[in-house]
């Protein structure tokens, strides 16, 4: 019977193993996004709120805060892969602290894609999903704000 120090050993070899692999094929920026992610929360009664589900299968959701047209707090929750949690990641921090349209205009795959540093083609459909999960979030911001009396009936 193997020693708990053979154990120990055997695991941490096979991690290294591992995380060898992923930083052949991802950036350091991916790999601190996924194994920190930034915002990574839900938000309580948001302002703007969107749920989509993705090509893969992965489902983001995405929540803004807005005061005074500035978005003040925007956050995401992800059931996916550790490239949609590094883009979800980026998509809030893009978003956070810009005007509606700033964030509107900034939001994109591509520009997710330039701050990770990029991602290998089976794997950009993540940024595509976080830049269309937080468009979808503003839209209902917008939409919040027409019908501002409808959001005493929506539940989250």
């Amino acid at each position: 019977m193997p020693k708990n120090e053979d154990i120990e050993k055997f695991a941490r070899q096979l991690q290294e193993q591992i995380m060898a692999q992923i930083r052949k094929k991802y950036s350091e920026i991916v790999i601190d996004y996924w194994q920190h992610p930034r915002n990574f929360k839900k938000i309580d009664s948001p302002d703007g709120y969107a749920q989509v589900k993705g090509t893969c299968g992965d489902t983001m959701e995405m929540y803004i805060k807005v005061e005074d047209d500035k978005i003040t707090d925007c956050s995401f929750q992800t059931d996916g892969c550790g490239t949609s949690i590094a883009c979800g990641s980026v998509a809030t921090e893009i978003a956070r602290g810009k005007s509606f349209i700033q964030a509107l205009g900034l939001v994109s795959a591509e520009e997710i894609l330039k701050r990770i540093g990029g991602l290998p083609p089976p794997d950009v459909h993540c940024a595509q999903l976080a830049a269309e999960t937080l468009r979808r979030a503003l839209a209902d911001y917008l939409y919040q704000k027409r019908n501002s009396w409808k959001k005493l009936y929506r539940k989250i």
